[in-house]
């Protein structure tokens, strides 16, 4: 076999384990919003109703959950069931770094991108958790990586995927909207590249490629996404779901507040990070401080090259100009918003272009361990490419054990530290999760309550957190809590029912 294709089997293979290993238990629990997407599986599978968007829980697009679907009918309604789905998602997004990552840059550059996903502890918690956010970039690296091979070689057929890719994001989470103006920007940076540096023939020829092929991708994606369109026509009210509660314009300085944002987002990196603990180890930086400082050295670098080919040649590179666009309008969504900042869910979309970035440096710093001496006398010629060969060696190597280290920390950091923590329970609600079996090992001639003793949004008028029992139970409808003798009362109700002697009071929260 190919030794590039060892490499990539690899590569996938660790991405595969750090997203599959020991699912059933890490993350423990299973939190509500996890349970919702849930219980629309199992409700879609019992009615035939696979929705294109779910309103409950502030509306969701539906993909996420009728794909869930399929994987709960094959293994049962375990949380680890969920997010198998996701697990999935996470796998395909390292592949396709890898393909953009090579098209953009080259393969070494592409191995250490996609192997710094395969391991990101950021990429890996979400990958784990029953989120359709984790769809977004796998759909929007594999829409790049066509689109790139489209504008390569002018052929409609890359086009027309491109646009099924970006057709389908549209079906993954609300943050995906703003980024084909990524797409936008480089495309116009693209055009002014063509515009410059080829002769007018030849020009004209490649923009009538172009254009007919960018109308071709436009049409698959309109295409793809008119089921969801004509919902959103009908249900204009879920086209934006919380985002007017959350935006920044609804603050009292929206000034101050888009500032105050954008500084803590942009320290989360390297800094201070998501203090949720469903996001992120409490606090610490989304990435570990090597590759943070690598990401900081791509990040500067890319601007650097941007400017020079300015200077140079009177346009930006349209590489670069993809990554910088990438990066700054996937973060719109969370400097825009007025909850939680830094957030590293409404950040996801981002995750592969940082670590694009941080190999940009891990490359560079590669490069300047074996830099070529030059020179024109021939016996110093032979003893410099020895010693060229020799810090090749050296530094390959040193590049490996750097991203061998960087995979143990991240593996201690989501298996040990995070996933292990009695914290990390407590916030995916491990004690809904009991509390459900325990439910499921009663008599069912027995007449159980569950008292949900919690707040939340309300869903069939009752409140958010009894999802995970519902799920765990697989009691979502009147129906089939009647046929299981399990009822769900809020405190306002429960005080109002007579409770029969021989029933079970199990109350949500033990208090």
């Amino acid at each position: 076999m190919n030794k590039r294709w060892i490499i990539i089997l690899i590569i996938i293979a660790t991405a595969a384990f750090f997203r599959f290993y020991n699912l059933a238990d890490a993350p423990p629990g299973l939190y509500p919003d996890e349970a919702m997407n849930g219980n629309n599986a199992l409700q879609a599978i019992s009615t035939g109703d696979y929705k294109v968007f779910y309103p409950e829980n502030n509306g969701r697009e539906g993909l996420f959950m009728n794909l869930q679907a399929i994987s709960i009918s094959a293994f049962g309604n375990e949380p680890w069931a969920l997010r198998l789905v996701s697990a999935i998602f996470g796998t395909l997004t390292v592949l396709g770094l890898y393909l953009l990552t090579k098209e953009l840059f080259n393969r070494h550059i592409a191995y250490i991108a996609s192997f710094l996903l395969a391991v990101s502890f950021w990429h890996v918690l979400f990958s784990r958790i029953s989120f359709r956010a984790i769809m977004a970039p796998m759909f929007l690296v594999f829409a790049l990586y066509f689109l790139w091979q489209a504008l390569r070689s002018k052929h409609l057929l890359p086009f027309a995927i491109s646009g099924l890719f970006w057709g389908l994001g549209l079906y993954s989470y609300l943050a995906f909207r703003i980024i084909p103006l990524a797409a936008i920007i480089t495309l116009l940076a693209y055009w002014h590249f063509i515009k410059k540096d080829y002769d007018h023939e030849k020009y004209e020829r490649v923009k009538m490629d172009i254009a007919r092929g960018l109308v071709l991708a436009l049409f698959v994606a309109a295409l793809v996404s008119i089921p969801l369109a004509l919902y959103f026509y009908n249900n204009p009210g879920d086209f934006l779901g919380r985002t007017g509660q959350l935006s920044i314009f609804a603050s009292e300085n929206p000034a101050l507040t888009l500032i105050k944002n954008l500084g803590q987002t942009l320290a989360m990196f390297n800094f201070e990070g998501d203090r949720n603990w469903r996001h992120n180890l409490g606090g610490s930086p989304m990435l570990l401080w090597p590759v943070g400082a690598m990401f900081v050295v791509g990040f500067l670098r890319s601007i650097f090259k941007c400017l020079r080919q300015w200077k140079r040649h009177g346009h930006f590179s349209t590489v670069q100009t993809l990554l910088l666009s990438w990066f700054f309008v996937g973060l719109l969504p969370v400097i825009l918003s007025s909850e939680g900042i830094p957030h590293a869910l409404r950040a996801i979309i981002i995750v592969p272009v940082v670590y694009i970035f941080a190999a940009e440096g891990i490359w560079w710093l590669y490069e300047v361990m074996s830099r070529e001496y030059r020179s024109t006398d021939v016996h110093e010629i032979k003893l410099r490419r020895l010693k060229i060969s020799e810090s090749n060696i050296v530094a390959g190597f040193a590049i490996i054990v750097f991203l061998g280290a960087i995979a143990i920390a991240n593996f201690d950091k989501y298996f040990n530290k995070w996933a292990q923590s009695p914290i990390t329970a407590a916030y995916f609600n491990k004690n809904y999760v009991d509390l459900g079996k325990h439910i499921n090992n009663l008599p069912i001639e027995v007449k159980k309550y569950v008292l949900v003793n919690a707040g939340g949004v309300l869903v069939n008028g009752i409140p958010m957190p009894s999802q995970t029992v519902m799920f765990i139970t697989d009691t979502y409808t009147p129906e089939k809590q009647k046929a299981k003798n399990i009822f769900y009362l809020t405190e306002e109700q429960f005080v109002k029912t007579r409770i029969e002697r021989d029933a079970l009071v199990l109350p949500l929260e033990q208090r």
